[in-house]
């Protein structure tokens, strides 16, 4: 059920007492212009989960609609038509009924734009866009009538169906409101209500070369979907005052509430759909769908989950003034997730070769240990050969001070193994360490740690059963906490850093049968996903997710 835990929960669950609504009916109003980001995630959840919660309530019922906002068609395509559903389909949700287009709805806000001209509350205004601009004044300063602003009824008339017949050019004429010049809401000051596209629709193809504005499509397709709450992101509150107006002087239509909240703003990154789109024109990222990018498309192939991103929405809350989310809290929700849901595994992901001397050249040990340390996953076995990979990091032949892991003459002990000293290391001829030669002791599997200290426990894989792989690291896209502030190109903050890519790493042998998305904890190096689009059987290719702490700026 609607619990009263933010304002616009409150304001719902007011109406249903009261009685004046039996059925909560919200609404997810994409452009089809791009990719879905994870600002639109706050937006999904809050629509589809206001509707589910609203369901619950004795006889009420609740529904969202999925509507396109499809009224600029030289920015739309069907790409991005196909990735919003998907998106949204990802996330847990299913819109009620069809899928709904604006453009579906092209001949009724025809229809209702010509009853607005015949009851002189619009005309045809034959400006230039510059001219109309120039008019419309400024905040401080109020707008100039357009000469055209007192045409008669019936050339408006005339005019507007010449317009639809594709008698003028684009620019030539708009269709305006008619409603306050000096209005000190800008928005109020004769708005256009339609423009001349010479251009193809992708749902509605050469039916129509006028299509009308967002402002004036979005209350007319919300009544006539009967929408009883238009939940809008803060920039839209000061066209709420045009929304009523409109709705005021079509009195046949029902009249939704239109409520803002504050967008999700995220430090670190930028969620500007034009912004997105140049990094992907530019090819600064690999598209739409890079695991750097803030898309939901993006952290999908990260290796988010649905419920560590609604989770995430659900953490945040509502707010009524715009501020900042760290970008931290999102790390942390998807840490919170795969900690209980992410069986562990092995990956060496810069091998150092490590023959042990003390076993034979055809020793084959299986080691047991559990997919979960406290989820019931099952076993997954551990092959120990002559021959291992450790990772090269965790090898110092002259140790900096701290270091706790393996040196020459010192011990550490192999996980879920035995204890390992290192008695030689070979080198190349430029002096780099190629090969360790080392030693277990065979006395100390399984026994308590605590009865041989030693300096630390490194992971490790068997060099004949372990699997050849891809790893991914990956890492905040921008450097800078505010790439998005005004006085700076976003481009220079991008992270040099945000992509190493390691094509020599190795993983423990149970992954052979891992399929895309499946996710795991790499012990000791942090939660990772297989990729969505490029791993294979032949070749597995893992993205980092997210490290296993938050070390974002702190000294390695």
């Amino acid at each position: 059920m609607i619990e009263a835990r933010d304002f616009i929960r409150t304001r719902v669950l007011t109406d249903i007492d009261s009685g004046a609504h039996a059925q909560i009916v919200t609404r997810f109003p994409p452009e089809p212009n791009g990719y879905l980001h994870i600002g639109h995630a706050k937006s999904i959840c809050l629509n589809f989960g206001l509707a589910e919660e609203a369901a619950t309530h004795p006889g009420v019922s609740g529904l969202c609609n999925l509507r396109f906002d499809d009224t600029n068609p030289e920015k739309e395509s069907q790409e991005y038509i196909d990735a919003i559903q998907r998106d949204v389909q990802w996330l847990g949700f299913q819109w009620s009924g069809e899928v709904r287009y604006a453009s579906s709805y092209f001949q009724a806000l025809h229809d209702f734009a010509v009853e607005l001209i015949q009851a002189g509350k619009a005309y045809v205004d034959s400006q230039t866009p510059e001219q109309i601009r120039e008019m419309r004044g400024t905040l401080s300063q109020p707008g100039s009538n357009s000469p055209f602003r007192d045409r008669s009824i019936a050339e408006n008339v005339d005019l507007f169906a010449r317009m639809k017949a594709g008698e003028f050019p684009d620019g030539a004429h708009v269709l305006r409101a008619k409603i306050d010049m000096g209005s000190g809401n800008i928005n109020l000051r004769d708005p256009i209500l339609y423009r001349i596209r010479h251009i193809d629709h992708h749902q509605t193809g050469s039916d129509w070369c006028i299509y009308p504005m967002y402002d004036y499509t979005h209350p007319i397709s919300d009544a006539l979907e009967g929408i009883t709450h238009s939940l809008c992101t803060l920039e839209f509150e000061a066209h709420r005052p045009l929304y009523d107006w409109l709705l005021e002087q079509l009195p046949s239509l029902p009249h939704p509430q239109q409520i803002e909240f504050a967008r999700l703003n995220l430090n670190y990154t930028v969620t500007s759909k034009r912004k997105l789109k140049q990094l992907v024109d530019e090819k600064l990222v690999q598209d739409w769908d890079d695991p750097r990018m803030p898309t939901i498309s993006g952290l999908r192939r990260r290796g988010y989950t649905p419920a560590s991103l609604r989770n995430f929405c659900d953490r945040i809350g509502l707010s009524k003034s715009d501020g900042v989310v760290d970008v931290a809290m999102l790390e942390f929700c998807i840490r919170e997730d795969l900690e209980l849901s992410a069986p562990r595994a092995m990956a060496v992901l810069r091998p150092l070769k490590v023959v042990l001397t003390n076993v034979a050249a055809d020793h084959l040990e299986i080691i047991r240990t559990v997919r979960h340390p406290n989820v019931d996953m099952g076993e997954r076995e551990l092959p120990l050969t002559q021959e291992i990979y450790i990772d090269r990091a965790d090898f110092e032949e002259v140790p900096p001070k701290g270091f706790k892991r393996l040196t020459l003459g010192g011990e550490v002990r192999l996980r879920n193994a035995y204890v390992m000293r290192c008695d030689e290391v070979i080198k190349d001829a430029a002096g780099n360490s190629t090969e360790l030669r080392c030693s277990l002791d065979l006395a100390t599997l399984g026994a308590n740690p605590t009865d041989r200290k030693v300096k630390g426990v490194i992971h490790w894989v068997s060099v004949s059963h372990s699997l050849p792989a891809t790893v991914r690291l990956y890492d905040r896209l921008f450097n800078d906490a505010s790439p998005d502030r005004g006085d700076a190109d976003f481009k220079t903050f991008i992270h040099e850093a945000s992509l190493e890519t390691l094509t020599d790493a190795r993983v423990e042998a149970s992954l052979a049968t891992a399929v895309a998305e499946d996710r795991f904890q790499f012990e000791r190096e942090g939660y990772f996903c297989v990729d969505l689009k490029e791993s294979s059987p032949a070749h597995l290719v893992f993205n980092r997710t997210v490290g296993l702490r938050d070390s974002w700026g702190k000294p390695a």
